[in-house]
């Protein structure tokens, strides 16, 4: 697969929508969810200061996105993590991953952190090999069994 590239998009966008739409039908599906237990998510919480929102793009198809949603000045949450069925495997989500490391450094966030599932084996293990390490579940996640959160501290020791 040639290199993809990597864009900037706004959260309106209509193709990074789709992605966002697909991901969350895909983890109803893998988690027997309902509206009433998936975190109520509004894409223009990704267009504020601080907010990063990622696509990579390959022969004009968005194939994967991820974006940071600024929590205040030292934090930001890794979001909206999806890589499209056939293109998994080729090191997409490695690469946005990476990106969105980068810009969370270069804006100045001393941390990172999102939340992920437990029957995502190769999204825990893209997070892990990353250096996110586990931590109490925050937030919306707060005594959900099946979700687990993850911390990356980005200032050098």
């Amino acid at each position: 697969m040639p290199t993809p590239h990597l864009l900037d998009l706004p959260p309106t966008d209509p193709r990074v929508q789709a992605l966002m739409n697909a991901q969350q039908r895909e983890l109803r599906e893998l988690y027997q969810d309902t509206d009433e237990r998936t975190e109520p998510f509004d894409p223009l919480t990704l267009s504020g200061e601080g907010c990063v929102l990622l696509a990579a793009e390959e022969g004009g198809k968005l194939l994967a996105c991820g974006a940071l949603k600024r929590w205040d000045r030292d934090s930001a949450e890794v979001k909206r993590m999806y890589t499209v069925p056939g293109a998994r495997g080729c090191g997409l989500g490695r690469a946005l991953l990476h990106e969105l490391i980068a810009r969370g450094r270069a804006a100045g966030y001393r941390r990172l952190v999102l939340e992920t599932g437990d029957q995502q084996a190769a999204a825990l293990a893209l997070y892990e090999r990353a250096g996110f390490r586990r931590i109490p579940n925050f937030g919306y996640y707060e005594g959900m069994d099946n979700s687990l959160c993850y911390e990356l501290p980005l200032q050098d020791t």
